[in-house]
């Protein structure tokens, strides 16, 4: 029922066409704003509401919009989807000259939500409306008021539960990844009717009435009855590993809940996988955890689809027939019945060093970095396939080399929210990484099991490895840490690269088997604008030095610089400060001449490098900032170990903020000739009493809310590189004093872009004697590692991660 004074029903009535006459455009030209976006894939019939769309990708995206009196949900017309693949189309955006059509919705009258009489539309053209100062915009745009404000308002067309309008599915996907859930219909407690049987079953006794082994001997024998049909013998079992969920819609298929997912379960005969099947995992996924007993009963027993030998799964599924789960407490289960505990393989960081290459394990650390959220394209190449990962390193005071992991997603985002610095974390079911023989190249990453429990969810009291030796080692470790030792190293988000590349040309070649796909400075833009948002990507440039650059966040226009031929070099106009939304900043730019300004005080001449440098600081700043003090030096890591013990209470928050450095250098103003540094390029240091805003400003959807936090360090280098093929000239950071220590080397240029960082033999160069060797780089010509990353909107993010000579 819309409210009066409902924009939605002045404007979208008129659309309503008559009799025997066709339904036409209507364009809303008040600002309406957007409260959500729900992606979901096409079904077969998908094509049908899109007529004279190109359908190139899977996804579709339905929109909540409000005009602050009613709320609308539309459907994005295809030709918009990159509005929000590069998120310039978010919650939160004002939007005008909204121009909408009617439309037929794929969900049928009984389908939930859905209404026979629904009005329906598509959003076929769009403005979106952007602001300088991005924390007044968001604070404009909530308008006062709170999201369940923003939820109580009523629906224009419709008021039932939202489902997918342009497809047959039953439930959303998450914006940035097929692995997680997305939606409250993922339920984390039992369906009702399962836990009401449950509840009249609990005095029967709980005894198995078939084993793991029994099963497979009568399918594989070819045996009817126990193991063939509908199976109704009670089957109970202990899940070992929990699998991520896996998604399998596609476009020319139709199944309105195309999800399945594995658990490996166990009684004291053997072990089996379990596969879950569609609206069972809605049901049943988040409630199912690793070291659960669970009684299983009408399922079906099914040829393994995937084992080399044969071997037997049980499927479970919501429909023909419908399957009994039930969880059950270890007391009601008779001992001699009682299947084994879960297995764990725990090495520590000295442990996995001489480990070979897929190496399944499990660790535990106290983790120091985390990283922000990125995502990188699967191996078929499709937008669908993008994967979600972030990097993690965990300490555990076996050795001086901390554990690094490579997180992808695992079905399990609550708790991929939780994971900053200073919290324990458990990774099981990982596998060992070495691309190559060269030291600081091994990691680890998911397997299909992998799972992650941390301090601040109640995990580690629940779980049966707190018990473990291995475990009981670390936590003694932990408890003689303090915590402003650990406070002082401790970063979240920010650029990061693992495993570091070569150090030579050679090298490089070798590893990429002689294709590094070289391309010209108009082919990087093409491709740096086909990024989708936190896409990473690593190209390669052949390019020379035009310009270094030494700079602070936020003082950009006071910074060093040398520049080989500064006539290329100017300030783009004023008026490409004001460009509209819709036209990305690039972080390339013509090297077209411009005049000098000859009342500039700042004159420019062919070497630059004597500017001002006096007047710096011979010595660079320190890379961490630190904290202030806790009245208790182990607080924070006392209470995370006492997790393992019990469930630990809510923990007192301190709201100290961070002590600024106040010291900066002076030189001549340089008007900014490239966008500044990203606020998420530079790592931030954690900030325990802020840890749940930094947290949320490095996960997907984040990144406006870093600039509130300290960045460690908060300087930075840019190169300017002109491309040999075309001139083009490509700004990129260069982050030498936050890689790791590369082995010796000499503190030239030559080697620092080739290594990547300062050498640790000897102490790195003050910035301005960085500069006053910058000459060094005239006429060389490089062979440029660029690592690209589209932070959403018209930001990417282009970082120099080598630059190798080429001589003649």
């Amino acid at each position: 029922m819309a409210a009066d004074g409902c924009i939605f029903h002045r404007t979208l009535t008129r659309s309503r066409a008559a009799p025997n006459q066709a339904s036409s455009p209507v364009v809303c030209r008040q600002v309406l704003r957007v409260l959500d976006v729900r992606r979901y894939s096409r079904d077969q019939g998908s094509s049908v509401y899109f007529p004279q769309a190109v359908l190139s990708g899977e996804d579709l995206y339905d929109v909540t919009l409000t005009d602050g009196h009613c709320r609308l949900q539309v459907t994005l017309d295809p030709g918009l989807n990159r509005l929000v693949e590069r998120r310039l189309l978010q919650p939160g955006s004002p939007l005008c000259n909204a121009t909408f059509t009617p439309s037929l919705s794929a969900q049928l009258p009984e389908c939930p939500g859905a209404s026979a009489d629904r009005d329906s539309y598509r959003l076929v053209s769009v403005q979106v409306r952007g602001s300088a100062d991005e924390e007044e915009e968001e604070e404009e745009e909530r308008g006062g008021r709170s999201q369940e404000e923003w939820g109580a308002l009523p629906w224009f067309g419709s008021s039932g539960p939202l489902v997918p309008l342009r497809a047959s599915r039953s439930v959303f996907l998450p914006l940035w990844n097929n692995v997680d859930y997305s939606g409250e219909a993922w339920r984390e407690a039992p369906p009702t009717e399962d836990s009401e049987e449950e509840e009249e079953e609990e005095e029967e006794g709980r005894q198995p009435s078939v084993t793991v082994r029994e099963l497979r001997d009568c399918f594989l024998s070819g045996r009817r009855g126990v193991a063939r049909g509908a199976v109704q013998h009670q089957l109970i079992v202990r899940i070992i590993n929990k699998s991520h969920l896996m998604y399998y819609g596609r476009p020319d298929r139709n199944c309105e809940c195309p999800y399945k997912a594995v658990l490996q379960v166990c009684d004291r005969t053997g072990s089996v996988c379990v596969v879950l099947w569609n609206s069972v995992c809605v049901s049943w996924y988040r409630r199912l955890q690793p070291g659960d007993i669970i009684s299983l009963r009408r399922y079906r027993v099914k040829q393994h689809y995937q084992a080399d030998v044969d071997d037997i799964e049980v499927s479970v599924n919501s429909r023909n027939p419908a399957a009994q789960i039930s969880v059950l407490p270890e007391s009601s289960v008779s001992p001699e019945d009682l299947p084994p505990a879960p297995p764990y393989s725990f090495y520590n960081s000295q442990e996995l060093l001489g480990r070979p290459e897929g190496t399944l394990c499990d660790v535990i650390g106290l983790l120091t970095f985390s990283g922000r959220s990125e995502r990188v394209r699967s191996k078929d190449g499709r937008g669908a396939g993008l994967l979600q990962y972030r990097w993690l390193r965990l300490e555990d005071g076996s050795s001086h080399q901390p554990i690094t992991v490579k997180l992808f997603s695992t079905s399990q985002p609550e708790t991929h929210l939780k994971l900053h610095p200073l919290s324990v974390v458990v990774c099981t079911r990982l596998k060992s990484v070495r691309p190559d023989l060269r030291p600081g190249s091994f990691y680890l990453t998911n397997t299909t099991y992998t799972q992650v429990y941390c301090t601040g969810l109640g995990h580690h009291s629940r779980m049966s490895y707190r018990r473990l030796q291995q475990v009981r080692r670390f936590l003694r470790w932990l408890r003689g840490q303090e915590d402003q030792q650990v406070l002082r190293r401790a970063l979240i988000g920010g650029f990061f690269i693992h495993p570091p590349p070569p150090v030579s040309l050679e090298t490089l070649m070798k590893e990429r088997r002689g294709e590094l796909g070289f391309l010209q400075g108009a082919e990087l833009q093409r491709e740096l604008e086909r990024l989708c948002y936190r896409e990473r990507r690593t190209f390669f440039l052949q390019a020379t030095v035009a310009m270094v650059t030494y700079s602070h966040r936020g003082q950009e226009d006071r910074c060093l610089f040398w520049t080989d031929r500064p006539s290329s070099l100017s300030s783009p106009s004023s008026s490409s400060s004001s460009s509209s939304t819709f036209s990305p900043s690039s972080v390339i730019s013509a090297s077209s001449p411009r005049p000098a300004d000859p009342s500039s005080s700042c004159r420019k001449s062919r070497k630059r490098r004597k500017l001002l440098l006096s007047e710096t600081p011979n010595k660079r700043r320190p890379l961490l900032a630190v904290q202030p003090e806790n009245n208790n030096r182990t607080e924070i890591l006392f209470e995370a170990s006492m997790e393992f013990l019990e469930n630990a209470a809510d923990e007192d928050e301190e709201d100290d903020d961070d002590e600024e450095d106040s010291s900066s250098f002076t030189t001549a103003p340089l008007p900014p000739m490239f966008p500044p540094v990203a606020i998420e390029t530079l790592p931030m240091s954690f900030d325990y009493g802020h840890r749940e805003e930094q947290a949320a400003a490095v996960a997907m959807g984040g990144g406006a809310r870093a600039g509130s936090f300290g960045s460690a360090p908060s300087d930075y280098y840019t190169v300017s590189l002109r491309a040999l093929s075309d001139g083009l000239m490509v700004h990129a950071v260069f982050l030498p004093h936050l890689c790791p220590a590369p082995p010796r080397h000499a503190n030239t240029w030559t080697s620092i872009l080739s290594h990547g960082a300062f050498s640790s033999a000897t102490p790195p160069p003050s910035p301005a004697d960085l500069i006053a060797m910058a000459p060094q780089l005239a006429n060389q010509r490089l062979v440029c590692v660029l690592e690209a990353c589209h932070l959403g909107g018209a930001r990417t993010e282009l970082v120099l991660s080598r630059g190798f000579h080429l001589k003649d």
